[in-house]
């Protein structure tokens, strides 16, 4: 009887789960080998000619660059908000009276007793905690770069515009993880209402990132390599 229940969480949940997780592991693979087929590795080698850019003329540019790295920190400050009210609401539901969350319970399919219930909630906000854990390091990785990039050249040549794009890097590769890990909880986020939801939006998640990761027509085909070394862009 058990088993009747909770059928649909055990096989859609983790299903819908391997669709998205497949995508990304594609996605992987083509900026490690086709980085300038994606939005990523395109990105990564505009970023890298921007900082020399910026570190070579500094004194006409330095404005220009913390406006844009103060941009940045913005849109990595608004997803780490988001992401740590909605566990503040996750939280709230989760302590709060059974009662509140029982009128739910008529109008899903699913499993939906203490356990699945306590298990939907946790995992949705472990998710959230994750994405926001991952935006906070990148806005730590970006305050660096928004000091570095302004310093004086030096006569032993530390603070080099490599060093700078390195930890560049690292902050926006926080800031897409961060920001898949949200976008992976949003289909999660309907597991409340049961788990045929989370497939469906699932299944619907995986072409509008499609669209969105790759670079379509003649751009896509080009073999150009920043710095000659396609893990950069990881």
């Amino acid at each position: 009887m058990e088993w009747r229940k909770c059928y649909l969480d055990v096989i859609l949940v983790p299903l819908g789960f391997l669709v998205t997780l497949s995508y990304h592991c594609y996605l992987w693979h083509k900026v490690r080998t086709q980085p300038l087929s994606t939005i990523i590795g395109t990105n990564a080698c505009g970023r890298r000619f921007w900082v020399s850019a910026m570190m070579k003329d500094n004194d006409k540019k330095n404005i220009l660059a913390v406006q844009t790295l103060r941009n940045v920190i913005m849109g990595s400050t608004l997803m780490a908000t988001t992401s740590i009210l909605l566990c503040a609401g996750l939280a709230a539901v989760i302590s709060s009276t059974y009662s509140i969350k029982k009128p739910l319970n008529d109008a899903i399919y699913g499993a939906h007793g203490d356990f699945m219930v306590a298990l939907k909630y946790v995992t949705i906000l472990c998710m959230f905690v994750f994405s926001f854990f991952c935006h906070s390091l990148s806005i730590r990785f970006i305050n660096q770069v928004n000091i570095l990039i302004n310093s004086p050249p030096d006569s032993m040549n530390i603070v080099t515009p490599e060093y700078v794009s390195e930890l560049l890097e690292k902050g926006f590769l926080l800031n897409t993880v961060g920001n898949r890990g949200f976008y992976a909880a949003l289909p999660m986020l309907l597991w409340i209402f049961g788990p045929v939801l989370v497939f469906l939006c699932s299944v619907t998640l995986v072409p509008v990132l499609y669209n969105l990761d790759f670079v379509f027509g003649s751009c896509g085909k080009r073999d150009l390599k920043c710095n000659g070394n396609g893990g950069d862009y990881v």
